[in-house]
């Protein structure tokens, strides 16, 4: 039987993410990044891929640092983008007005590249058991999290993932996905558990 066991984690916290340039990660972002690492250790990770972005590179190199001998490479396809173009109808106001942010482009090849991503991570090898962790955006998770549910195209829209915590997913030949695990941040202290989710989802 063969399986894939995806680790899924949301870059660290970004530092000014109020900022249009490319930024990395904040102080806090950093140690979060590092405890990210620490708790994979024992996961016999075979690679560590993310986006091309600063804060997902930067992240990853964070984790790779905990975790010697493990590959850590850019994938586009991790990166940060619309998954789908989602028609805003019957959606509530909040979610509605956050629709109309995307440009016509970024709703042409978001989709796309999200189908390559999905081609790429959201299956079973054709054989042995693969263990890989993507770093990537809250989309992309929200994306795949949707997918493996099999939950309609809409639903990746209010799924919100913390910074650095870890969402588990096994693909296997046996059967359907299973979701393992959901934004985790068990690995973080509490001062660090919900950053990167809006003030109103945290508790």
């Amino acid at each position: 039987m063969a399986s894939r066991l995806l680790f899924l984690a949301r870059h660290g916290e970004q530092d000014r993410p109020d900022a249009e340039a490319d930024t990395g990660l904040s102080a806090r972002g950093r140690r979060q990044a590092t405890l990210l690492g620490e708790r994979l250790r024992g996961a016999r990770l075979d690679a560590v891929h993310h986006g091309p972005l600063a804060r997902a590179a930067e992240t990853a190199a964070l984790v790779g640092a905990e975790l010697p001998g493990v590959p850590v490479g850019s994938d586009d396809r991790a990166g940060d983008h619309m998954p789908h173009d989602t028609d805003p109808a019957g959606l509530p106001e909040r979610h509605a007005a956050f629709l109309t942010q995307f440009s016509e482009r970024e709703r042409r090849e978001g989709p796309r590249v999200t189908a390559g991503a999905v081609a790429r991570f959201a299956t079973a090898p054709a054989e042995g058991d693969v263990r890989e962790l993507v770093v990537t955006h809250n989309f992309l998770v929200a994306w795949l999290v949707r997918h493996a549910l099999e939950a309609p195209e809409r639903r990746w829209i209010g799924l919100a993932y913390a910074n650095c915590a870890l969402t588990v997913i096994r693909y296997s030949s046996a059967g359907p996905p299973t979701v393992v695990a959901l934004n985790d941040a068990a690995h973080l202290p509490p001062e660090l558990r919900a950053t990167g989710l809006p003030d109103d989802y945290r508790f």
